[in-house]
């Protein structure tokens, strides 16, 4: 098939990708720092939990 015109850049991609406006524009939301306070808290909480699991499984076999 032989084209009339060639087609530009921005043919070309709305042709590949199809509409691109205003509204289709991506908005990066950064998330706010954690504190110190809250990661020792979490962190506690997961040795709490990981030693609770640790304390409810039976004794190995020797």
């Amino acid at each position: 098939m032989q084209r009339l015109r060639p087609l530009d850049e921005q043919e070309c991609y709305l042709r590949c990708y199809g509409w691109v406006g205003e509204e289709d524009a991506v908005t990066v939301i950064r998330p706010e720092p954690d504190s110190p306070e809250a990661t020792a808290v979490l962190t506690e909480r997961i040795r709490l939990a990981f030693e609770a699991s640790l304390d409810e499984r039976e004794p190995e076999a020797a």
